[in-house]
């Protein structure tokens, strides 16, 4: 169940990242890209999700996701 639920933590989180920034991508690609920011969001923001529940673990998603996209937009496209 844990993957099925990053799955489809990682595909909202991916979607709406992908659209703050501004970034057409396939299907794939955007899961993808939320599915490593819920990973790299959910171990920033641990300490949150405690605190503050189940939104704070999709928050630090689309956080994270975010900031995988900025990486690649600034270091990845050359």
């Amino acid at each position: 169940m844990p993957i099925l639920a990053l799955i489809v933590i990682g595909a909202a989180a991916g979607f709406l990242a992908t659209r703050l920034m501004k970034l057409e991508t396939d299907i794939i690609t955007t899961v993808c890209i939320g599915m490593a920011g819920a990973l790299v969001g959910g171990l920033v923001l641990r300490a949150l999700l405690a605190v503050m529940g189940l939104m704070a673990g999709f928050i630090g998603a689309v956080l994270g996701a975010l900031a995988l996209i900025w990486l690649w937009q600034r270091y990845g496209r050359r």
